[in-house]
């Protein structure tokens, strides 16, 4: 019989687990769907990669018509009209460069995308877990009301029966009153975090938060290793791709300071000559054209070539401040895990001394009718105990959230 209860105890903890899994799990994919900043990064992304066929193509050709007012006497004739089309080319490599910069830009863009949404998913779970919270503290205050409406029964019959006097009865029903109002305050404090929750999901401010019956205590395993911080950082990823756009600028600028080539042609429209007879009379001109730029005002393309330098300087270092930060969060999230943990079994020490106090005052109490003020007394620091386990669970949770964002866990 002990063994099938203690399958069964097991199993149901495990299917609980994955219950509250599932649950959250389902939670933060209708967040993903539905949160509009998250689908504002995501269309900035999509912006920006526009910007890459914007940069990467030549510039339009240029198409001139010309009327001579006053026609230009040749010998072939008078020039009445002329026509010309030409197109500039940039410096080999120019556009593909182009392209680069602003392909490195969206793809620190995307990243960015990423790491709003790890920010979301840690949003959410830390809006859930306080109501798990307090789910939890109005159960255990429930039950305290039932352990005390027992022992005012049992009160009551001791000072029915001579054993003690009737401030038992009214120290248990100050208590009874005391829990009933922090449940009714519980249940008003439940609306503002629904609240909140729903905004993350982008949902009705009151639509109904399914909330599991009990987790069990985070496990801090090998995913969540300190050498594992900068492996997929989304924000890491997006300062080296800003950092490597900024070196593509600079060689772009150096490649915008070089000469920029034209090709085009002209057509004049000839008029024939009044009287002379000549072999080509108003024969139309057909004339190519080569033209360069020579871009002698320098100091642009310095400034600008500088500008480029000093921000991979700017990223170099907000890239080492981000991972001090990372790490520093990083280390205290662990501890408070680790402090969490020891005062959870410390708790779970404690209560079941106390319920060993607890229930020999009681045999004692139904004998000699002495020491009822020591029994509820007792059983206050029980629900004192069992409350900071609560607590301690969600605290853990909570820095396991924090430590699923810095580590760049969205599973």
């Amino acid at each position: 019989m002990i063994y099938k209860l203690l399958i069964t105890l097991i199993l149901g903890i495990s299917s609980v687990s994955w219950v509250a899994g599932q649950t959250l799990e389902q939670y933060l994919k209708t967040a993903a769907e539905n949160d509009p900043g998250l689908k504002a990064k995501y269309a900035a992304f999509e912006a920006s990669m526009k910007k890459v066929a914007q940069v990467n193509q030549l510039p339009d050709p240029q198409l001139s018509l010309g009327v001579f007012i006053l026609p230009v006497e040749t010998r072939v004739g008078p020039q009445r009209a002329k026509i010309g089309l030409a197109q500039m080319f940039p410096w080999f490599g120019t556009l593909k460069t182009a392209g680069s910069v602003y392909q490195l830009k969206a793809e620190a863009n995307y990243q960015q995308f990423l790491k709003a949404k790890l920010e979301l998913f840690k949003k959410v779970k830390l809006a859930w877990y306080p109501l798990y919270e307090i789910e939890q503290k109005i159960k255990l205050q429930q039950e305290n009301i039932a352990i005390l409406e027992t022992y005012k029964t049992l009160a009551t019959r001791a000072f029915e029966n001579g054993k003690s006097a009737m401030t038992d009865v009214i120290r248990v029903e100050v208590l009874i009153d005391d829990a009933k109002t922090k449940v009714a305050l519980m249940e008003t404090k439940k609306r503002p975090l629904k609240v909140r929750f729903n905004a993350l999901l982008n949902r009705e401010e009151m639509e109904e938060v399914l909330i599991a019956d009990t987790l069990v205590f985070p496990n801090l395993n090998d995913r969540y290793r300190k050498d594992s911080l900068f492996v997929s950082d989304p924000q890491l990823k997006a300062l080296d791709l800003q950092q490597e756009s900024a070196v593509e600028k600079a060689n772009l600028v150096r490649k915008q300071g070089l000469p920029k080539f034209g090709v085009g042609v002209d057509y004049v429209f000839v008029g024939q000559r009044d009287g002379v007879t000549l072999p080509d009379n108003g024969k139309d001109v057909l004339m190519p054209m080569v033209s360069v730029s020579i871009p002698i005002f320098r100091k642009k393309y310095k400034a600008a070539i500088e500008e480029a330098n000093l921000t991979q300087a700017s990223i170099e270092n907000q890239k080492k401040a981000y991972k001090n930060k990372v790490v520093a969060d990083y280390e205290m999230e662990k501890y408070k895990i680790t402090e969490a943990r020891d005062l959870n079994q410390l708790y779970q020490q404690q209560i079941e001394k106390m319920q060993q106090i607890e229930n020999l005052l009681l045999k004692s109490y139904s004998n000699s009718g002495e020491d009822f003020e020591e029994i509820l007394r007792i059983q206050q620091r029980v629900l004192n105990y069992e409350t900071a386990v609560v607590e301690a669970i969600t605290r853990a949770y909570k820095a396991m959230a924090e430590i699923e964002y810095l580590t760049a866990k969205i599973e």
